[in-house]
């Protein structure tokens, strides 16, 4: 008789393990704690690359071993988004109980779907305080997601699946008039691949054009609206931004609040990080129409500054998302005791089976600091922001791309130079700005003008940091002018 495999993965020695986890936590909390002292970004070398390439192995290594892997070859090469001067894209800090309440979530390995659990009752509270942060109503349901993309592709499903009936069961074929949805050229890329998703296509995107400050021209929007209307065309669903990714810029919400009521659409907003602007006494009233918007996504690892990833969609009717995700497999039956009792799936509100304890960094971290201190750290980015454009201003060699109506700055250096010049000179600014470690701002087309492009969602960053980005753009653009042909 063969003998039984009774091995298992747990370590042989926990004793050694923990040590190793002690090590680990004293070692990351150091790398937090002294980030500012090192280069924000550096290159990966060959031999990272080429160590990151060999083929799965087929033995174990020892943990002890493995961890001196992680130090040598992955820790030093990080994006660099926890550094003071990262301002690339629009992407959050992270902070130092965030990271350990991912540990704690990893531990006890929640899959926070169904079941009597105390994941699925602290996701649930982690949505209602979302709710609370923008003053929705009772009835909103809710749901966390890796972010902003899937927000925006959830609420949209839930749109179409509530302003076109039965088109779950008929699809978008059994569908009388073809629908069509409406966004500005300003808004982000995943609305289009949601659009994509959902059977809308892209054609079925309307895309209308901005004023100068980058929020949608409601004329227009209403006149494409009445020329679908008169073409026999279905439309259902306005997309409105609440901070665009590339200026910041807001829509006039009002107007949009106004167009939906007129022509019975669904009003979804993306504010993946500009909504949380509300909590900041000066933007709540004009940010106001969130609160009766038909859905909203946002993100809590981008402007809340949590841990990756996170975000959140907020869905105004419970029924309206129920409605578009309930299943009833013989496998998910809900019982009145036991571990299948407790809340409803929540496999009834997304498209998710398998979902993970991200509820519990948001429900530590807020525990931590409280909304209000929150609320202070996006108003410090918002007021460092407007710092940095005065310093732009006062320099006769830096120009101003856009308005800064949040916290993102559009500029570039100029000398007088013909604009393909300056594009060339400002794009080899960011680059050497990355390379050397100084900062990372990224960069985007402003009106056809290579912008770089400061995004301050990093509560590390204090305002000597934006002092010495102008003083180095300074100093790297006039090298760069003497080298761009």
């Amino acid at each position: 008789m063969s003998i039984k495999n009774e091995q298992n993965l747990d370590p042989e020695d926990w004793d050694l393990m923990t040590s190793l986890g002690r090590d680990m936590v004293t070692e990351m909390m150091g790398f937090l704690r002294d980030v500012g002292d090192r280069p924000v970004w550096k290159a990966i070398p060959d031999e990272t690359k080429r160590f990151l390439n060999e083929d799965i192995p087929s033995a174990g290594t020892p943990a002890e071993e493995i961890y001196r892997q992680f130090k040598e070859h992955i820790l030093p090469y990080a994006k660099g988004n926890i550094h003071p001067r990262f301002w690339a894209w629009v992407q959050g800090t992270g902070t130092p109980l965030g990271m350990l309440a991912d540990m704690l979530a990893s531990g006890m390995n929640s899959n926070v779907t169904i079941g009597e659990q105390s994941a699925v009752y602290v996701d649930r509270q982690v949505v209602d305080w979302c709710r609370q942060m923008m003053s929705m109503p009772d009835t909103t349901s809710g749901m966390l997601l890796s972010g902003g993309s899937m927000a925006n592709t959830t609420a949209l499903l839930v749109a179409r699946n509530t302003m076109l009936p039965d088109v779950r069961e008929k699809g978008i074929w059994g569908l009388k008039a073809r629908p069509v949805m409406y966004c500005s050229t300003e808004t982000h890329g995943c609305v289009v691949k949601a659009a994509e998703a959902i059977g809308i296509g892209t054609e079925g995107l309307r895309k209308i054009s901005v004023h100068a400050d980058f929020t949608i021209d409601i004329k227009k929007l209403e006149d494409q609206i009445k020329t679908d209307l008169a073409g026999g065309l279905r439309p259902f669903c306005i997309v409105g931004n609440v901070g665009t990714v590339n200026t910041g810029a807001i829509d006039d919400l009002s107007a949009l609040t106004s167009l939906r009521d007129k022509y019975r659409l669904w009003l979804h907003l993306d504010g993946a990080f500009g909504a949380l602007a509300k909590l900041v006494p000066e933007y709540a009233g004009k940010l106001k129409p969130i609160e009766t918007a038909d859905s909203v996504a946002f993100d809590l690892h981008k402007w809340m500054y949590m841990p990756y990833e996170v975000g959140c969609v907020l869905i105004a009717r419970k029924p309206d998302h129920r409605n578009s995700f309930a299943g009833s497999p013989n496998y998910l039956l809900h019982h009145e005791r036991g571990l299948a009792s407790g809340p409803e799936s929540l496999n009834n509100y997304g498209l998710e089976l398998s979902r993970g304890f991200k509820a519990l960094k948001v429900w530590m971290s807020l525990k931590e600091h409280g909304m209000v201190k929150y609320a202070g750290q996006i108003e410090k980015n918002i007021l460092q922001a407007r710092y940095l454009g005065r310093l732009i201003e006062l320099s006769p060699l830096l120009e101003p791309l856009a308005g800064i109506p949040l916290n993102i700055v559009c500029f570039r250096y100029n000398d007088g130079s013909e604009d393909n010049r300056l594009n060339a000179v400002n794009k080899e600014i960011v680059m050497t700005l990355q390379e050397r470690g100084i900062a990372s701002p990224s960069s985007t087309v402003i009106n056809g003008i290579y912008a770089i492009r400061v995004a301050i969602t990093n509560h590390r960053s204090r305002y000597l940091d934006f002092d010495e980005l102008v003083r180095y753009v300074l100093e790297i653009g006039d090298s760069a002018r003497q080298k761009v042909p």
